[in-house]
């Protein structure tokens, strides 16, 4: 019976060993990266810099000046969260919680830009809050958006009121 159990110990500690040595193998491997076998040194050479004094005159024309170039930065673009965000922000406006309900209708504009609804209802919100200026500018987003859609009277109707109040 000892030895049995004997065996038992020292199979489990050979096996504990095997396995911690595979999962610092993986995690070896995790952190290296295949592309490090096609990378290529863009570094300037040794000396560059005192062999050419005015390299940087000669290129300075390619670049923009003030820094700023065509690539622009991406979006993030998610309707359902846009969605989602719109019927929280109606749950927060029926509850005349009006500064939640603008928050969730302006992230609801993050993820979805020109969401015709958010745009609305937003405009109402910051005509709710005080915010003509603001209100004016999302209820004109929305017309450009949908002229003829199911608030369009509503949003002519809130520009001549606001456009009275000034």
């Amino acid at each position: 019976m000892f030895v049995i159990l004997t065996g038992f110990f020292l199979a489990s500690v050979l096996w504990a060993q095997d396995s911690s040595d595979k999962t610092s193998e993986r995690s070896r491997e995790a952190q290296e990266s295949s592309s490090r076998d096609t990378r290529v040194d863009i570094s300037p050479p040794k000396g560059d810099a005192k062999n050419h004094p005015d390299s940087k005159g000669a290129v300075s024309d390619l670049a923009p000046a003030d820094n700023s170039s065509d690539v622009q930065e991406f979006h993030p673009w998610n309707p359902l969260k846009a969605m989602k965000d719109v019927e929280v922000g109606d749950y927060y406006f029926k509850r005349k919680n009006y500064r939640a309900a603008l928050d969730r209708y302006k992230e609801a504009l993050y993820w979805k830009d020109n969401d015709a609804v958010a745009s609305f209802r937003l405009a109402v919100c910051q005509e709710k809050l005080g915010d003509k200026a603001e209100a004016r500018k999302y209820f004109e987003q929305y017309l450009k958006i949908l002229p003829e859609g199911p608030f369009a009277k509503d949003a002519h109707a809130s520009l001549d009121r606001l456009a009275k109040a000034q």
